[in-house]
Order: C-alpha cells, then sequence, then structure tokens
C-alpha cells in the first residue's frame, strides 16, 4: 500500500470517527503509520495501523472528567490522550515509544504540539527500555514454544520465565506501596521439586507492616506471568495454522534491534530500514523447519540477542529514570496553554 493509497484510505468514511469523536477532531496533535507499515515489514496482507496521540480537554485538566485513550479495533486505530501518553513513554513503552520515531512521511498529521513532542523524544529515554523491551520481546519468544518441539528445554524456559517476571516487577516500587530496607522479594532458580522439572522458580519473601492488597496485586502480576507459559502449546498451535509463527519471531528480534539503538545510540528508530530483509528473511520462514518450528540457528541468534542486551544495561549511558523535572515542565507548558485557550 502506497502513502497515496494509504492517505485516501484514512479519508474514507470508515475513519470519520477522527474528526467526529469528541475527544478527538481538533485536538489531535499526532496520527502516524503503526505496526508493520511503520516498522518497513509490511507485506501485501498487512493490514493497516494507526496510531496518535490527542491533547485533553480543559474541561478534564480542572475536573475529574478523564479520556486516556480512544481505540476502533474495526480501522486499528488507538489514539492516546496527551497525559496518558506521557506516563506511558516515560516508561519506554514499546508500543507508544515508536511513534515518536517514525519516518517523516510517515506521519499522516502533526501540529505544532505534536511536533514539541517528537523534539523532546530524547526527556523519554532510560534504562527502562532495558526491561520494557526485554518484556515484550519475552512475549514473542513465549509464543514461539511449542510443547512438542521446544524452542528451549525446561530449565531454559525457566529463566525465561524469571527474566519476564523480572521485567515486568522492575517499576513495582513506582506502582506499588515502597519496600523498606529490611523488606525485599528475592526469586531465583534452584533444584525443582516439582516432578518432571530439572529446576524452577523460587522466592524469599521479607516484608513488614506491607498492604495486603498491594503484595496480592504483585503476586498476581507475576502469576499471571507463570500461567501463560503454560498457554502457549494453544498459542503457539493457532500461529501455525495462520502461518504467524515467522511474524512472531521477526517481531522478537525487531524489538531487540530497536532497544539496542535507544540504549546504543539514544535514537528512536522505527523504520527497520538497514535490517529490512534480513527481517524479512525472518518473516517469510528462513528459521523455520518443516513442521513450522524455529530452527536451532534462531535460537542462537536469540541468545546473543539477549547476552547484547545485558551488556547494553551494564554500559548504556543512559541514566536509570528519564528527567521527569524536565518531562513534567514540557507537560505544564502544554497543559497551561489548553487551560488558557492558547492551543
Amino acid at each position: 500500500m502506497t502513502m497515496q493509497e494509504i492517505y485516501a484510505k484514512v479519508a474514507a468514511p470508515e475513519y470519520d470517527f477522527l474528526q467526529k469523536d469528541k475527544n478527538l477532531g481538533d485536538k489531535i496533535i499526532l496520527l502516524a503509520l503503526g505496526g508493520s507499515h511503520a516498522y518497513g515489514t509490511n507485506n501485501e496482507t498487512s493490514d493497516l495501523d494507526i496510531r496518535g496521540c490527542a491533547l485533553n480537554t480543559k474541561r478534564q485538566l480542572l475536573t475529574n472528567e478523564s479520556f486516556e485513550q480512544f481505540v476502533n479495533e474495526e480501522t486499528d486505530t488507538t489514539i492516546y490522550s496527551f497525559n496518558k501518553l506521557i506516563s506511558l513513554l516515560a516508561n519506554v513503552n514499546p508500543n507508544t515509544i515508536e511513534i515518536l520515531g517514525c519516518r517523516p512521511e510517515h506521519y499522516l498529521y502533526v501540529s505544532p504540539v505534536g511536533q514539541e513532542l517528537i523534539d523532546n523524544s530524547h526527556l523519554f529515554l532510560s534504562k527502562r527500555a532495558v526491561y520494557s523491551f526485554g518484556g515484550y520481546a519475552n512475549q514473542q519468544l513465549r509464543r514461539l514454544d511449542n510443547r512438542a518441539n521446544r524452542l528451549v528445554g525446561q530449565a531454559e524456559n525457566e529463566q525465561h520465565i524469571l527474566k519476564t517476571i523480572t521485567h515486568a516487577s522492575y517499576d513495582f516500587k513506582n506502582r506499588y506501596f515502597p519496600m523498606s530496607e529490611e523488606d525485599s522479594i528475592r526469586l531465583y532458580i534452584d533444584k525443582a521439586i516439582q516432578e518432571d522439572y530439572d529446576t524452577e522458580i523460587f522466592m524469599d519473601v521479607v516484608l513488614h507492616h506491607y498492604p495486603l492488597r498491594d503484595y496480592k496485586c504483585m503476586w498476581s502480576e507475576m502469576q499471571s506471568i507463570v500461567k501463560s507459559y503454560g498457554k502457549i502449546g494453544k498459542r503457539n498451535s493457532r500461529a501455525i495454522e495462520k502461518n504467524k509463527i515467522g511474524k512472531h519471531m521477526m517481531h522478537l528480534v525487531r524489538l531487540y534491534l530497536m532497544c539496542f539503538d535507544i540504549l546504543e545510540n539514544e535514537k528512536i528508530v522505527t523504520y527497520r530500514e538497514k535490517e529490512h530483509d534480513f527481517l524479512m528473511d525472518i518473516r517469510n520462514g528462513k528459521f523455520l523447519d518443516e513442521n513450522q518450528q524455529p530452527i536451532p540457528e534462531f535460537t542462537e541468534l536469540v541468545n546473543d540477542l539477549e547476552k547484547r542486551l545485558d551488556y547494553d544495561k551494564e554500559n548504556t549511558s543512559l541514566p536509570d529514570n528519564p528527567d521527569f523535572v524536565k518531562i513534567n515542565d514540557f507537560v505544564q507548558s502544554v497543559n497551561e496553554r489548553i487551560v488558557k485557550d492558547e492551543i
């Protein structure tokens, strides 16, 4: 689909909600391509995904009225509110940070405030990318596993589960009641107690005067990750039926590559021009066997990518956290102009 065809499609009646929805219209500051068209990995069957941002209204800023995001599933369109998008960007959320790194021609609309947001994209880059992108990459990796033909053995699979939980729990301290210096939740792998397991994850928990509900939420998140690994076989079977194994493999590699750009070059590069042919080879099955399962060479590739991520984690010049003072200054500047009817 050419850009001319994309503009024509977005101008069709099925996208009228962009103008008619009360939270969109002239409040939209960014509209960009998302998904495979944004990555440059689209083919003739690829759907058109649209991502964007809309300013919160004066009423929403001054009252309890809220708007976080608009989703239209029929057209694969997601528009985030400005305040919601900022919070996601501050955590280097892969689904949103890519909006700020598109090719210029892949922006369907950019307002002056939208350009300010793009120009300030560096404010959101931090080591949090290791955990956000690492978590998403592990989700893609889980989709590739299959009971009949495992990408990794049980012991190594347990390592992946632990790494996924570690990534997911990185910001527990920001979302739940803070632990004291005497408190800790330690997860580690040791010789298994369960039958049919070589190793398994254990935990040592020391908490004092800690809110039960917060602990329950943290436990639920960790439990959900463990349970999700038990559903892999069914997911994998469906992916094979729909010929999507190669697509999952490609996105796994793409996530790592985008994360490396952030950690090593402090840049957001959504369109993967340099790696296009390699990524398309993965998508088209170059690393799949006759049973539509990843071949050992792909496992080696993923292991190398994980080692590079571990190295970048220790050697990147990015700070542990983004500069929240500057981010809040920018947000205040935009929202003050909204309240004063200047934008």
